[in-house]
């Protein structure tokens, strides 16, 4: 006997034993569940239920899915609730190609940004299937499920609307691929970290405005790296090595720095630091922290003073990628689940290295070659990309006693 399907819709307001009472009622009737998805918005409840049963449509009031029908009318009638009814005969829903996770995140997200992501998915030919809000304080972050769309073809126009919108958008595929990431490494100066380290060092030195000069120059692809460092840690010389701890004392985490670190930890995820900048201020940023792993140069002292040299290899552009490499070998772990994280053109081979690379506040050339971008000052917003919401964030944070914290303050 050919196979119908029942769509029951449920909307009102949201209370408990909702859900409950509808399934009572239909276990009473010869009918199979298919799909259940529910919803609240601001405490009013959507519940749909997706039924399969055989016979003819439940058409009058007679029958066995005509006493059902009547029996759901009178559930929804005592919870105050309106119920819809939609009949179809095709038992399947035809799997869609290209499921991918859309993520925006917008301080403020307006309704034009909505508007022109969501003309942008529909003219690519793609479906929203689902969408959900991750976040709304700092940031706000909305999540679209999303299939029928080349991921390469969508990246590229919903970034051009991103740019048009003023909001931050990233496109990724669903599935798996998503859940399976596990090591992240961030770079530290301006990511980890507000500022630069050199230059905080080259404050005390007196020489600051070349140093930012120099340093703005290689974070925008000017400069070697390599060759600037050399030259900006030159000017450095004849400090005293007492300068590491005032400039530690200086060092501020970026805001969501902690949420981030502590979330994913908990999540049995793998966090390493690798940096341009020195191991004196590196080090101490590991064990605040509990970092698995870091890499970055050291300031040769000598006397108690810096000589304005380096000491062992350099951890420019490339060092970035080698050490990317080196700690998911050390981790066990797949480069295809890895993330990087970094705001400078030496970031570049370590994003590109990276089954995920993120661009954190970054300049322009890392941007364009980033898998998605993230403009907001708060650091845990990079959590969203990955699927976590700031709820599960803050539940997880009262659990262990820390219901004092709020994601993306500036003390976190």
């Amino acid at each position: 006997m050919k196979q119908r399907t029942l769509l029951i819709t449920l909307t009102g307001p949201d209370r408990p034993g909702v859900t409950s009472r509808l399934f009572t009622v239909l276990a009473s009737f010869p009918v199979n569940v298919s799909d259940v998805e529910q919803v609240v918005i601001r405490g009013r409840l959507i519940l749909g239920v997706l039924v399969t049963y055989a016979g003819g449509p439940p058409t009058g009031t007679g029958g066995t899915l005509g006493a059902m029908w009547a029996a759901v009318e009178r559930a929804a009638d005592d919870l105050g609730m309106e119920v819809e009814l939609t009949t179809g005969s095709d038992l399947k829903e035809k799997r869609r190609r290209g499921r991918l996770h859309v993520t925006v995140l917008g301080n403020p997200l307006e309704p034009a940004a909505m508007a022109g992501i969501a003309g942008r998915i529909a003219a690519a030919g793609a479906n929203i299937d689902r969408i959900e809000r991750l976040s709304r304080l700092p940031v706000t972050c909305i999540e679209l499920a999303i299939s029928g769309a080349d991921p390469a073809a969508l990246r590229t126009a919903l970034t051009a609307e991103a740019v048009l919108q003023q909001v931050d958008v990233a496109v990724q595929r669903s599935g798996l691929h998503r859940r399976a990431k596990r090591l992240v490494v961030m770079d530290v100066d301006s990511t980890l970290i507000q500022g630069e380290v050199i230059e905080l060092l080259a404050a005390h030195a007196g020489c600051v405005d070349e140093v930012e000069k120099i340093t703005t120059a290689a974070m925008r692809g000017e400069l070697d790296f390599a060759a600037s460092l050399h030259e900006r840690v030159a000017l450095l010389e004849g400090l005293d090595e007492s300068v590491f701890e005032r400039v530690r004392q200086e060092v501020v985490l970026t805001p969501g720095a902690r949420t981030l670190v502590r979330t994913l930890k908990r999540l049995d995820y793998r966090f390493a630091i690798v940096s341009g900048g020195f191991t004196q201020i590196t080090d101490s940023l590991v064990t605040e922290l509990g970092i698995d792993y870091s890499a970055a140069n050291t300031l040769e002292v000598v006397g108690g003073k810096l000589t304005g040299r380096v000491v062992g290899d350099i951890v420019d552009r490339p060092g970035k990628a080698r050490a990317l490499e080196r700690f998911a070998q050390q981790a066990g772990i797949p480069i295809s689940q890895t993330v990087a994280i970094g705001d400078g053109a030496n970031d570049l081979d370590m994003i590109a290295a990276a089954g995920l690379g993120i661009a954190f506040n970054a300049k322009p050339v890392l941007r364009q070659a980033a898998d998605a971008a993230v403009n907001v000052p708060y650091l845990d917003a990079i959590l969203y990309l990955l699927g976590i919401s700031r709820d599960e964030v803050e539940a997880a944070d009262a659990e262990d006693g820390l219901t004092h914290l709020t994601l993306g303050t500036p003390t976190e």
